[in-house]
């Protein structure tokens, strides 16, 4: 079935990526907002547009009712969810099939599986082919139950809520005595943010690297994989730096890995766009971590190193159409990074920091993609994450992605609120960091917030130098040389010096 007009369930930066890609294919679309969002560029870019109500996300992006009356309305025969919001709901994709919509997304079925973490793993299990973190193989909320399973696979060990994610509901325990209290705060925080306090506990991987495969399936059986992207440097269990391929695979891991990622979307039937998530220890052994359903905010660095428009895909397959694409046709080319810019104060533990862009102008160039939503002297409105866009870097080799990317990060100009830019700029240049040594420890082992201060100084220093230097050249004064104990030195020399700190 030819899809005609797709309605986007979504907002800022995603929902016009998809009207982009939609828009190339020939397919008109329909923007809906809040009213906080009306004036938003995917608004003003869709064919047509409709306010589904108030800014607080359950009175707008989350009323499937007012969703669905929007496809009626305008005659949208197909709903793209984007990520966030309703997109992993498996009660959504349900309805959407049952008013005879086309759902551009996983099936209901394939939702709710793979949106357990515990039902996910053993769907993976029967399946076979893909390595497993030894824990437990159902949920409990006993405490001494799971202590005593804790005590058999040995600490330290991670408590994790069964329908949690984005980091809530999980607890590190590094020794018995702290077990019962940690998993009381465990499942006070699962039943409070997902209504659920079934926890489940697994081996907890010192020095973990989190690196996810993009799988794309159809209706048809077929399964392929998009390769790897790096997600290791994270703040509150949330990634803010993800990047295509890794530094740290082998060919012959990678190719294990491909494999696995493939097995786990076969595992519960998948069709759509998806990616399995793995954690790798420093010997390079992996282990299924879980599976997202949707589309990743960072889908863009595969695209960039394949070629492949991920959103298309996902159009094709939502029309019952096979994969135009099979693994042996995949290839990866050059390398690509990609930063979150939020509306967080770095210096402030990476607090969202709501106010209005009164100055915003995005980096552009060779090998620089934007991906955003808003426009200079919009506000950051209070009510959805503080996302203001990806920034992505594509090149021949890591090294000059990462030189490009500090590039369009002091290209790109913002005030008026706090951003996570200095602290991606800061991560660029670590040693760290480029020399691809890191895991998810990373923030821990080398943030705080005074090194963002530090850099400032070098910075101020660096303009001090700038200006030093261009009033003496305005007023023809040449620097006087001095010699102490035998060592001549000139006043530039000393201001280059400082430079150098």
């Amino acid at each position: 079935m030819k899809i005609q007009k797709i309605l986007v369930a979504n907002r800022g930066e995603i929902a016009l990526r998809v009207m982009r890609s939609a828009r190339e294919i020939g397919i008109k679309t329909v923007a809906v907002y809040s009213t906080a969002d009306r004036n938003a560029p995917h608004v003003r870019y869709a064919d047509e547009a409709i306010c589904l109500g108030e800014p607080p996300s359950a009175q707008s992006y989350l009323d499937m009712d007012k969703i669905i009356a929007a496809c009626r309305e305008t005659g949208a025969d197909a709903i793209h969810p984007g990520y966030g919001f309703l997109s992993e709901n498996a009660t959504f994709a349900r309805r959407i099939k049952e008013e005879n919509l086309i759902f551009i997304g996983p099936s209901a079925e394939s939702i709710e599986v793979m949106g357990d973490k515990l039902a996910s793993k053993q769907a993976v299990q029967r399946h076979g082919g893909v390595p497993m973190v030894p824990g437990m193989e159902t949920a409990v909320t006993d405490v001494a139950a799971a202590k005593k399973r804790a005590d058999e696979i040995g600490y330290p060990i991670m408590i994790k809520a069964s329908a949690g994610g984005g980091g809530k509901g999980m607890r590190v325990v590094e020794s018995e005595s702290e077990f019962e209290e940690q998993m009381e705060r465990a499942v006070s925080e699962a039943v409070s943010s997902f209504g659920n306090g079934a926890v489940f506990i697994e081996k907890f991987i010192a020095s973990p690297k989190h690196i996810e495969f993009q799988v794309m399936g159809d209706q048809h059986g077929n399964v392929i994989h998009f390769f790897e992207r790096e997600c290791s440097v994270q703040r509150r269990h949330q990634k803010v730096i993800e990047e295509a391929p890794s530094s740290c695979l082998t060919p012959e891991v990678r190719e294990a890995m491909g494999k696995a990622a493939v097995n786990v979307a076969k595992s519960c039937n998948y069709y759509g766009a998806g990616t399995v998530e793995f954690i790798v220890d420093a010997e390079l052994n992996f282990y299924f971590l879980e599976m997202n359903t949707r589309l990743q905010v960072e889908h863009p660095v595969t695209e960039q190193i394949t070629g492949v428009d991920l959103v298309k895909q996902q159009i094709r397959v939502a029309e019952g159409k096979p994969l135009a694409i099979k693994q042996e046709d995949l290839k990866m080319y050059g390398h690509s990074i990609e930063v979150r810019v939020y509306a967080e104060d770095p210096r402030n533990n990476f607090l969202p920091d709501i106010g209005t862009l009164q100055t915003y102008q995005p980096p552009r160039g060779v090998g620089v993609r934007v991906d955003d939503g808003f426009e200079e002297g919009m506000p950051i409105p209070i009510y959805y994450d503080p996302m203001i866009s990806k920034l992505v870097t594509y090149a021949d080799t890591r090294e000059e992605a990462i030189w490009r990317m500090i590039r369009a990060i002091d290209d790109y100009k913002i005030t008026g609120i706090q951003t996570t830019l200095p602290f991606c700029r800061y991560v660029m240049e670590h040693e760290a960091y480029t020399s691809g040594n890191f895991d998810t420890k990373f923030v821990d082992k080398y943030y705080t917030p005074d090194v963002l201060d530090n850099e400032l100084s070098k910075e101020t220093e660096l303009m001090a130098v700038g200006l030093v230097e261009k009033l003496l050249s305005e007023t023809n004064v040449t620097p006087q040389a001095s010699s102490t104990n035998g060592t001549t030195t000139t006043t530039r020399s000393k201001w280059r010096d400082r430079a150098k700190v």
